[in-house]
């Protein structure tokens, strides 16, 4: 698995990227959070993924499940590899639009989940 990831990264680095918001390629720098989720919709240079996450609901003293949706840059070099369905993850950055402050930073296989 761990080779698999490896040749995957060194495809995306060989790769020629004219986007500015790659993490790889381009000049953008990542800070703060990252998530992981699965992705539900994808369009030409964003992703939107969904995870869950557990509140804790003080008057019934109980947990409750809440989905959260993200939207993250999708960048030129990782169109191809990411699909709808798979499991990715995304690293927080400066705001790129009214609604993306993410961008997806890798593929993760599902033998890698945690």
């Amino acid at each position: 698995m761990a080779e698999k990831i490896k040749k995957q990264e060194m495809n995306i680095e060989n790769r020629n990227c004219n986007d500015r918001c790659c993490p790889v390629h381009g000049q953008i720098s990542l800070r703060g959070r990252s998530f992981q989720g699965k992705v539900i919709k994808k369009f030409p240079k964003r992703a939107v993924i969904e995870f869950e996450r557990t509140v804790f609901i003080k008057k019934y003293e109980r947990y409750a499940k809440r989905k959260t949706k993200l939207h993250a840059r999708l960048p030129d070099c990782m169109f191809n590899d990411i699909n709808v369905g798979d499991y990715i993850e995304i690293t927080e950055c400066r705001p790129i639009s009214k609604i993306v402050h993410f961008i997806v930073t890798k593929k993760i296989n599902e033998g890698e989940t945690q």
